[in-house]
């Protein structure tokens, strides 16, 4: 089973600008994403880029990139633009791993492309953890995941899902309970590439706008994403200047 790892890196961000440049002992955390993705069993590994400074840098760690179109709306756009950079068929499948995540498990990489692959039902796959705190149960940031009897999402929400119906701020799951564990998603994915080509010219859905998860707008239009399930939760990654600090000691 072959496939490729794209990673999206734009530098406009409003949280920490330029963060695909952020610097983490001595190397890009572009870079960094992308070292970890060479160590999964893909075929290859491409930043697609919004920025010649993104590319020059890659280039100078030995990392492959292409330079996409600055103005796109979403990473799925510019994952696209890629794929047709790159000359991959529909058939083929890309891990789309975020640019902000140094400390991604090369394990869990192969694991949501093996998934895919043994899944034609599905168009994506993505990953997923129990969750055991309730501060992240409750917490609008933590996205959550409900699954089907095929391990295929039924629903992403920011809301705490599924919740028991006498649920009182209490972690009803740790009580012995033989109810579905709730899952915290992990935002890495799958695509078929003819999907992948699709999805941008796909009308935004509704629920999609509502809790701001572009994932919802697969399942809108009744597509089939499949979760693989792991133990363990996935190393922090980078959306502000206090991740960066943290991340930066991890790997000191």
């Amino acid at each position: 089973m072959g496939f490729t790892v794209l990673i999206p890196a734009r530098l406009a961000s409003t949280r920490l600008p330029n963060k695909p440049l952020a610097d983490i002992g001595g190397v890009p955390m572009v870079v960094r994403v992308a070292q970890r993705a060479l160590q999964s069993s893909a075929i290859r590994t491409v930043v697609a880029a919004d920025s010649a400074a993104i590319v020059d840098k890659c280039a100078e760690f030995g990392i492959a990139a292409v330079l996409t179109q600055a103005d796109h709306p979403s990473g799925s756009d510019r994952l696209a633009e890629a794929c047709c950079m790159l000359g991959l068929t529909d058939d083929d499948i890309v891990v789309n791993v975020q640019g902000d995540e140094p400390l991604i498990d090369p394990a869990l990489i192969d694991a949501v492309a093996a998934l895919l692959h043994a899944r034609p039902d599905c168009t994506m796959s993505t990953a997923a953890h129990s969750i055991s705190e309730l501060a992240d149960f409750v917490n609008p940031n933590v996205v959550k995941v409900v699954l089907d009897a095929r391990q295929c999402a039924l629903y992403f929400s920011r809301a705490p899902i599924p919740v028991a119906r006498d649920f009182a701020g209490k972690a009803w799951w740790n009580a012995g309970s033989a109810l579905p564990r709730p899952l915290r998603h992990v935002g890495i994915y799958g695509y078929r590439v003819g999907f992948l080509r699709q999805f941008p010219a796909l009308a935004p859905a509704p629920l999609e706008q509502l809790e701001s998860l572009e994932q919802l707008r697969a399942l809108w239009h009744g597509h089939r994403i499949a979760v693989h399930l792991t133990e363990h939760a996935p190393g922090p990654g980078v959306d502000t200047p206090e991740d960066l600090e943290r991340v930066r000691q991890l790997f000191a």
